[in-house]
């Protein structure tokens, strides 16, 4: 079954590496056979890689975009899911991490993305809660 992409205007995407931008009208891309393809919305680079979940996401990313290359980003995702492990107490997070691990080690990395953007959810609203109780400056108690 082909994958079905609608683009919008001037949306950039990246298929097998190659980084591709729609036109200036909406488009509909059908994929007939397997394509490493991700939006340029899911796409972070290095330097946007700077909290502990962006930083499992972006070896993940980096294996599903550039899989012959896998293994130079396989040591770094590792490092990362462990600090983050180590770091949280939720049991429901930490079974998404012993999937997300799973679904990496067999080379599922499109799969380990999507599971991954949970763990970005979730670190968003521990970020949010700390965020929203420190004031201000200026502001007082």
């Amino acid at each position: 079954m082909p994958l079905k992409l609608s683009l919008k205007p001037g949306e950039r995407f990246v298929v097998n590496g190659a980084v591709l931008q729609n036109g200036d009208r909406r488009a509909v891309l059908l994929l007939q056979n397997k394509a490493s393809i991700l939006r340029e919305k899911d796409i972070i680079q290095p330097e946007d890689a700077n909290t502990p979940a962006r930083r499992i996401y972006f070896p993940i990313m980096m294996m599903y975009l550039d899989p012959a290359e896998a293994n130079k980003f396989y040591d770094e995702f590792v490092l990362r899911l462990n600090e983050f492990m180590n770091a949280i107490r939720s049991t429901d997070v930490l079974k998404e991490c012993v999937s997300l691990s799973r679904e990496v080690m067999s080379a599922d990395y499109y799969k380990a993305l999507t599971r991954c953007r949970k763990l970005l959810t979730y670190e968003q609203g521990l970020l949010g809660n700390v965020h929203s109780g420190v004031p201000e400056r200026g502001e007082e108690n």
